[in-house]
């Protein structure tokens, strides 16, 4: 069945309760249990109560628990209740995309309700103070005290509109509450990943959410994909690259597809890959590595793994060597292949789709540079400093592509080219031929994302086109469907930390329309408020997880695309 509504809650879903309000109210009820006799300071009950929170969940009964630790009088429990769900509601604003999100599914005709939970007072004032009113259908507060039981309420109100179950999607951030009640009715269900409840623990099949996402622009591409048959059990995404380009935008695809495939490069002779490289005799596991982390699905308390994968030593003999690349190299020496090796780490990462290399052939990325010389592996391609690249080329001719690589790309919906370092990252698996002819040949969808910046040493003073044209060059013609490009030109103290650093933004110009493909703009942009620190390489500005994989599904399923400032284009 398509989806007809989306039924939406209030807290931390469409707003932040949990950093605007929350704080409020826990110092409101501080201070009426101290009034009412508490033997203890205010600041002591506020610590306690997020002590307590924090350490046995958003459910777990704070104020019963404070109470007994001082043998304190049982009525302070109601007094605490009352004094934190009190109407006071401070100043609070809907998360930045909320509006024109909901402007956008009205425009495609969906049924928006807003069914909220608590005292009636205290929602009616938020939703006013939101401005939330002329964008539902119709608003429901369910007063916690009096109201129907939730699902119930759920019941009454799609049942006013003679709307299916199947049809509707609930959208929330509580994946025990009113997510598992909508699930257990047969919706679809959207987890909203903000807020105290975030976190929760699974306790059953019903606590698992169908979608999980952390802005509300990407809810319009989950109801186009889900109305095309595009669920993400059924939705086949390949992305082509290599470097940090490529882990960025499979961590976004996670939310759209099951069935995600990363193709990447084994050319890398950096110095954590090339040292193991030259020493072991094995492909350099830096790149698949990084798409498995990428990729990992492990539960909270299960995070060391992927820390340890991708932990750096700081000193000594071993520094700058990823814990996770030596990791690697001891499972290829343990199952006698690479291709084992990462299906190893596959499973002990618990990862969502698969990672292949493009080659198992041990060879190397070379360049002829404009002043005719040649420059041979990825650490001296890439390195700063020398003559524009010419061409590029593999040091073996002939090299094999991995079947399942190939199968996988024939089999797509979707096929993603980058972003990443042009040459180094992407066009590097493009000289396989294997890998090349099968994009050729696949009826999937065909996207290049177009990096933001240049990168010095490889693609100076580089537009769009220029991107464009390198790509075409080493693929073919009339191969590209698509080339999507940023256009959320950063503040101007960024672009100067950048340009110091002999890189720029990567501007459109007027040769992209000479090259017979669709060029779309939408704003990509990661927000980030300091420098990270990249091994011996540049700290460009990234793409965005969540807008770069809503672009390319919106691209994908014939949606307008998110441009500077959350409007369409």
């Amino acid at each position: 069945m398509k989806i007809k509504a989306v039924i939406f809650d209030l807290d931390d879903t469409l707003y932040d309760c949990t950093g605007s309000l929350i704080d409020a109210s826990r110092r409101r009820a501080a201070r009426a249990m101290v009034e009412a006799g508490l033997p203890c300071t205010e600041e002591d009950v506020y610590q306690l109560q997020k002590e307590l929170t924090d350490r046995h969940g958003p459910y777990y009964l704070v104020f019963n628990e404070i109470v007994n630790r001082y043998h304190a009088d049982d009525k302070l429990v109601s007094i605490a209740y009352k004094a934190y769900n009190s109407s006071e509601v401070s100043e609070i604003k809907p998360f930045p995309d909320v509006i024109p999100t909901l402007k956008e599914m009205r425009d495609k005709g969906y049924k928006l309700f807003l069914l909220s939970v608590g005292v009636h007072e205290r929602q009616e004032k938020k939703i006013n103070i939101l401005g939330l009113k002329p964008y539902f259908d119709e608003i429901v507060i369910n007063d916690q005290e009096i109201g129907l039981l939730m699902d119930d309420c759920i019941r009454d109100l799609i049942g006013r509109y003679n709307i299916n179950p199947r049809e509707t999607i609930m959208v929330g951030d509580r994946a025990r509450d009113e997510l598992r009640i909508a699930k257990l009715l047969g919706m679809t269900t959207i987890q909203m990943l903000h807020g105290r409840f975030k976190c929760e623990p699974v306790v059953n099949e019903c606590d698992k959410p169908d979608y999980k996402v952390k802005r509300i622009f990407q809810i319009p591409t989950i109801l186009q994909l889900n109305n095309m048959g595009k669920t993400p059990e059924r939705l086949k995404i390949v992305a082509i690259g290599g470097g940090t380009g490529l882990p960025i935008m499979l961590e976004g695809s996670k939310t759209y597809s099951k069935h995600l495939t990363a193709v990447v490069t084994v050319t890398d002779s950096g110095r954590s890959s090339g040292v193991l490289r030259e020493e072991f005799g094995i492909l350099p596991p830096g790149d698949a590595r990084n798409c498995l982390v990428a990729l990992s699905e492990t539960e909270e308390q299960e995070r060391e793994l992927y820390q340890l994968f991708q932990y750096r030593f700081n000193r000594g003999s071993l520094e700058g060597m990823s814990l996770g690349n030596l990791l690697m190299t001891a499972l290829t020496d343990i199952t006698g292949s690479f291709e084992e090796a990462i299906k190893k780490a596959s499973k002990i990462l618990n990862i969502r789709g698969k990672v292949l290399p493009s080659t198992l052939d041990n060879t190397h990325i070379c360049a002829q540079l404009e002043d005719g010389t040649y420059v041979e592996e990825e650490f001296n391609v890439r390195a700063v400093g020398k003559p524009p690249i010419k061409d590029v080329f593999l040091k073996d001719n002939n090299v094999a592509s991995p079947s399942e690589a190939v199968e996988e790309i024939l089999k797509a919906d979707i096929i993603v080219i980058g972003p990443g370092s042009l040459y180094t990252s992407i066009i590097t698996n493009l000289l396989v031929s294997g890998i090349r002819n099968a994009i050729r040949n696949s009826k999937a969808t065909k996207i290049y994302v177009c990096n933001i910046v240049t990168q010095p040493g490889q693609t100076d003073h580089y537009k769009v086109s220029h991107h464009i044209n390198a790509i075409i060059k080493y693929l073919g013609e009339g191969v590209l469907d698509y080339v999507i490009v940023n256009n959320n030109i950063p503040r101007k103290d960024i672009l100067n930390r950048y340009q110091k650093e002999g890189a720029g933004v990567v501007f459109m110009d007027d040769g992209v329309y000479n090259l017979n493909v669709n060029v779309k703009k939408a704003d990509l942009v990661e927000d980030i408020s300091q420098k990270r620190i990249l091994w011996e390489k540049q700290d460009l500005l990234r793409h965005d997880p969540d807008k770069l994989a809503d672009s390319i599904c919106r691209v994908y399923a014939n949606l307008s695309l998110l441009t500077t400032g959350a409007s369409q284009a």
